[in-house]
């Protein structure tokens, strides 16, 4: 599987991405291509419509043309690959696909996309039925909307569009902190040990988890040692407030945690972060914790200076729901 499917996905509705129009959803709607999971299949589950499906599907093209779906993208960013899901569409599912995108900053309505200027990401494609379709992109620059077409009509199941987000922009010294560790800030869990019951990348995403599974948690640990996380901020800062949020995790919360941090020049690989040779800061001394509790750490943080990435150590495993780092972003 392609490296990039393990990248934030920036249409994530949890993200805020919206699906804004399309050709046709008479048969499932389109605003389920950017929901969570790959959807599901109820064998007898009907609508007045037709069999209900977990995805977007329109209705079978009797005239010229394709249909397609307009998508804002939760987060701009630039776009590393895209995964067409056609999860449980078998008989029913596009032939081919393309994908075009566009630059349109604030909030354009539907037609004013129709008569942006788009570009072409991935041309017309192939799919397989009840599989994740899976396209590299390398095309480096920053987009907002994207238009995902199909050929002639069937069902998607999912749309996941991989990349990364626009760096913020942020007051240096001035105005409120912000949380630099966020995901729509720019922020990125870049590698950790362990993510076996739920991936790194829920640690940084907006509001409070849903669930348990909805944070970053590791398998139990039977060896010596303890479990880490590495992220890097959406730019360099100097932090003045940190939580750390074990909502949900009530049996399996770590005894305490760390936090580290250090500045670091350059765009280097996520396996040099665990480098002997970088001198990590101590911003959190290991402090314990509580099951399903919002930890909020301010007087306890050491001064680091402006950093770029903080490890953040769990003792000895365990699952942590969200980790905030409010600060200022440097001059």
């Amino acid at each position: 599987m392609h490296d990039f499917t393990d990248m934030i996905d920036l249409a994530s509705a949890r993200l805020g991405g919206k699906t804004l129009e399309s050709s046709d959803d008479f048969f499932a709607g389109m605003e389920n291509l950017l929901q969570p999971g790959r959807g599901i299949f109820i064998a007898d589950k009907y609508t007045e419509n037709g069999k209900w499906m977990d995805g977007w599907e329109s209705r079978r093209k009797r005239t010229t043309g394709h249909d397609w779906c307009l998508i804002k993208l939760g987060c701009p960013g630039t776009i590393s690959g895209f995964d067409v899901d056609t999860n449980h569409f078998l008989g029913n599912y596009p032939e081919h696909v393309s994908i075009e995108a566009c630059n349109l900053y604030g909030d354009p309505s539907a037609d004013e996309l129709k008569q942006a200027e788009w570009v072409e990401l991935v041309p017309i494609s192939p799919l397989a039925g009840g599989s994740q379709n899976l396209f590299p992109c390398s095309d480096g620059r920053y987009w907002t909307h994207l238009r995902l077409n199909i050929y002639p009509d069937g069902g998607v199941a999912r749309f996941r569009v991989h990349g990364t987000v626009k760096p913020v922009v942020a007051p240096p010294t001035d105005g409120e902190p912000i949380d630099l560790a966020a995901v729509q800030n720019g922020g990125v869990a870049l590698i950790c040990n362990d993510m076996f019951f739920s991936h790194r990348n829920n640690l940084i995403m907006p509001g409070r988890a849903a669930n348990m599974g909805d944070g970053w948690e590791t398998r139990r640990r039977r060896a010596p040692g303890h479990d880490w996380l590495v992220l890097r901020l959406g730019a360099p800062g100097t932090i003045s407030k940190v939580e750390v949020d074990t909502n949900h995790f009530k049996g399996n919360f770590p005894d305490s945690c760390s936090l580290e941090a250090c500045a670091i020049t350059g765009d280097l690989p996520a396996e040099f972060l665990t480098s002997r040779s970088i001198e990590w800061l101590t911003l959190l001394p290991q402090t314990k914790l509580k099951a399903h509790t919002q930890h909020a750490f301010a007087s306890e943080l050491l001064a680091t200076g402006t950093i770029t990435h903080v490890r953040l150590s769990i003792y000895p495993d365990g699952g942590v729901s969200r980790l905030r780092l409010f600060g200022h972003a440097a001059r």
